[in-house]
């Protein structure tokens, strides 16, 4: 059974970041060594989301990335020459919610988690073909949605989320929703304000100073055995999730 292709294997050596994220977002980066590829603007959805890495494209396993039609070509160009399979998704993405969640699926070991109806036909028929067990939940930005910070173990602002994963067996930090910024919209999720650049180090995009459960969620991630890193010093932003690879 598969593990989590959001935390990469070993050492991240290329993430895929939101491509309007703050400078010090990027530099902090590449202090890490990191090939960055930043996102190309997806003008067919809504501008808050427009550049969110997880809106189109989802990481199927390690090796292969399934992308949305409107940007394929973007990342065929960046990635091409990786090894990595990059596979056309089936769903153009649209701006108006659920036309705009195909790919934003979220992932646990041995399962994948989403808004069943409206998931990209292609991304499904590679997931089963993971032996992954599908689960439905009536929440389009599910990946969003989740922090992961290992195989079993998650942050949610999401009760649904909570509640589901909770009475399959794993571990599940429910936090109190907003606090988290992103542009054009109320709030943000926790899942986009996250990253893995290795099994024991775990990107945040700002600080959780003023979150009102940042003490929760940072005792969360170092009671798994984690290292957090802050890319930045201003306050914790939805991103997008930072898709970290492992390309050479």
């Amino acid at each position: 059974m598969s593990g989590n292709p959001f935390i990469p294997l070993r050492c991240a050596d290329t993430v895929i970041v939101a491509g309007n994220a703050d400078r010090e977002i990027i530099e902090s980066l590449k202090r890490f060594n990191l090939n960055v590829i930043p996102t190309i603007k997806c003008v067919d959805v809504d501008e808050s989301i427009a550049y969110h890495p997880d809106i189109v494209i989802h990481p199927i396993n390690y090796k292969t990335l399934v992308i949305a039609p409107n940007v394929y070509d973007y990342y065929h160009d960046r990635l091409s020459a990786t090894g990595l399979k990059l596979i056309r998704g089936e769903k153009k993405l649209g701006v108006k919610y659920p036309n705009d969640i195909a790919y934003n699926i979220g992932r646990m070991k041995n399962i994948a988690i989403h808004y069943l109806n409206y998931t990209d036909e292609v991304a499904k028929f590679y997931l089963k073909k993971e032996g992954l067990d599908l689960i439905n939940i009536k929440q389009g930005y599910t990946k969003c949605s989740m922090a992961i910070v290992d195989d079993t173990s998650v942050i949610t602002a999401d009760r649904p989320i909570f509640e589901i994963l909770k009475s399959k067996g794993y571990y599940v930090l429910l936090i109190e929703p907003g606090h988290i910024k992103l542009e054009n919209q109320q709030y943000g999720f926790i899942g986009g304000a996250t990253g893995s650049y290795s099994k024991d180090l775990i990107f945040l995009s700002g600080r959780l100073d003023r979150h009102p459960d940042g003490k929760k969620i940072l005792e969360f991630i170092y009671n798994k055995r984690k290292k957090i890193h802050y890319l930045s010093s201003k306050k914790i932003v939805d991103l997008g999730t930072i898709i970290s690879l492992n390309c050479y």
